[in-house]
């Protein structure tokens, strides 16, 4: 039994201390992979504001949605396998380094266009400079892959759903700080306050991560000794071999294909109600609830069934998604968002929870990019096709034409009513999903296999004699050890 079995055997709680090498380090990793992740919302955010607000156009914000979730398709699978295949520092030294030089050439290409080319949708210079940013955003992507199986390493699987939790805490960080500063710098000095603020802030982030000691269960490849080849085939045999996996990534496509369609019309909606500036300090606020709600977790978990968790969570979520544009109000959209983003970290942690123990180690990243792929594949769609049929159907369809006319007396015209309608009818269809999966037999069947116990072994998941003798494949070193410094003591069984 492990220092940290012991500790949470001697308390009957299973907690994250301080005073822990695997939880210092923990700790060190997740600020730095925040502060990122900061630079890249705010990024994302302020130039899904910047196009909007220059161009006027719901169908060029709606196109960078989908940009970003095209993007975000076609590479899980490779960044899953450069996870698993090279060291976690390694991994996210090279992602901020990549994220830096695409955004200082887009702060190149700012600086040097002329500012009335900004406000033609049509522009090839305007969707250049997208390009570039996204291209910065996407490469990010990796750490929050690499993020992930960090936990399964440093982590028992007592302790790793309150490690989620923090993840999904200081995700309500970065939204809080990401939502307040992308208005301001878009207002100021439009895109290149936020590139100026990204350059620096990355350039800070790898040299954290430079100087930052690992624990050996982190300073080797999950997959060393593998070929280093993303290997597609293999990844689908061992889904296929997960009872239930394939239900679970079929319910979050379905799901994501209609959170597309909300993820591509928040923005319109919200800035129909007020002014950048207000909108993005709103969401400041807001995101304090997903801070809360990630804390939450922390302290108390995800319960003895996580996907049981899930499931009830995503049905909150989307009732919260049906009231909050029922009428055109602040309260209203301030209040269904706050209450969606207090459970988001509920469902995150939970299906992390589950993925960590069901995957073995070793193919956790690309077994993480595969599935973050496949459940994406509906959104870019989603995004593409909802914009353009919310701007040139259900806009004027609550402005002038027959919905107006038919329920525009007790539910408000104009176009932002439009959008409101559209994000009520996404709502109810996620409901219906949602039941659906409650009810059906696939998720019976892995909770049944989750809670028999299957998958990779991390920190503390097999027996301390095996540190005695040759390492296998996906198993990792003792937790907290620090490379080039004894391991932590072993507590005798």
């Amino acid at each position: 039994m492990s220092a940290n079995e012991t500790q949470t055997a001697s308390n009957g709680v299973a907690k994250l201390r301080m005073q822990d090498p695997e939880v210092r380090t923990f700790a060190h990793l997740l600020v730095n992979v925040s502060l990122a992740s900061v630079v890249n919302f705010t990024v994302w955010f302020a130039v899904t504001f910047w196009v909007y607000l220059e161009t006027t156009s719901v169908f060029a914000a709606g196109v960078i949605s989908g940009i970003f979730l095209v993007a975000m398709v076609s590479t899980g699978v490779w960044f899953g396998s450069l996870v698993d295949h090279h060291r976690k520092k390694t991994v996210m030294q090279a992602s901020a380094a990549v994220s830096l030089a695409f955004y200082l050439a887009a702060l190149g290409l700012y600086v040097t266009t002329p500012a009335a080319v900004w406000t033609d949708p049509a522009n090839f210079q305007l969707w250049a400079l997208v390009l570039l940013v996204m291209a910065g955003v996407m490469a990010g992507n990796v750490r929050g892959i690499a993020m992930t199986t960090v936990v399964t390493a440093l982590f028992d699987e007592s302790r790793r759903d309150r490690a989620n939790g923090l993840v999904g805490t200081t995700s309500g960080i970065s939204h809080l700080v990401t939502s307040v500063i992308s208005g301001l710098l878009v207002a100021s000095s439009g895109m290149l306050g936020v590139l100026v603020v990204a350059v620096v802030v990355l350039t800070a982030a790898v040299v954290h991560l430079h100087r930052l000691p690992v624990p050996e269960s982190l300073a080797e490849a999950a997959a060393a000794g593998e070929p280093k080849k993303v290997d597609l085939r293999g990844t689908l045999r061992l889904v296929s071999q997960i009872p239930g996996m394939w239900a679970l990534i079929g319910f979050t496509l379905l799901n994501n294909l209609l959170g597309g369609g909300l993820m591509a019309l928040a923005d319109p909606y919200g800035l129909s109600l007020m002014s950048v500036q207000a909108w993005g300090f709103a969401w400041g606020g807001i995101s304090v609830f997903m801070i809360l709600g990630g804390l939450v977790v922390a302290k108390r978990g995800v319960g003895r069934n996580p996907l049981r968790t899930l499931l009830v969570v995503n049905l909150i979520m989307w009732a919260a998604t049906f009231l909050l544009p029922i009428q055109h109000s602040v309260v209203l959209l301030v209040a269904g968002f706050a209450v969606y983003l207090f459970v988001m970290p509920f469902a995150e942690a939970s299906e992390q929870t589950v993925l960590q123990k069901v995957v073995p180690y070793e193919r956790q990243g690309r077994v993480l990019g595969f599935a973050h792929s496949v459940e994406m594949v509906a959104a870019p769609l989603t995004a593409f096709f909802i914009s353009p049929l919310t701007e040139f159907v259900f806009q004027p369809f609550m402005t002038d034409g027959a919905g107006a006319a038919l329920i525009g007396g007790w539910f408000g015209t104009g176009p932002a009513r439009g959008i409101a309608l559209v994000l009520m009818l996404l709502a109810v269809l996620g409901l219906v999903l949602t039941a659906a999966a409650l009810a059906s037999r696939q998720y019976r069947t892995m909770s049944r296999h989750y809670r028999d116990g299957a998958g990779g072994a991390g920190a503390g998941d097999r027996d301390a004699s095996a540190d005695d003798g040759p390492r296998v494949a996906g198993e990792v070193p003792v937790a907290g050890a620090v490379v080039g410094q004894p391991e932590p003591a072993l507590a005798s069984v």
